[in-house]
């Protein structure tokens, strides 16, 4: 994936995160619900991940497509 392939999905990501916080405001999610938001949450953690990973090898005259997506678990340890 390039910069505007991460970019679109973490837009994409966003979009479906949004829909389910305002149905959240309405009723409380069922599990599925909430499973998902879960899960897209993790998985904006590690596109923003993947993203500042393809910066940093950039900025180091890296190739930037030398990344991986890192699990999810890594990537919800990091502080913010």
């Amino acid at each position: 994936m390039d910069d505007n392939e991460i970019r679109s999905a973490i837009d994409q990501l966003v979009a479906e995160e949004r829909e389910l916080r305002a149905q959240h405001q309405l009723e409380p999610l069922a599990e599925t619900g909430a499973a998902r938001l879960r899960h897209l949450e993790e998985s904006l953690d590690q596109c923003w991940d993947l993203l500042r990973q393809r910066r940093a090898k950039r900025e180091f005259g890296l190739d930037p497509d030398d990344v991986e997506v890192r699990d999810a678990s890594v990537v919800e340890r990091y502080r913010q």
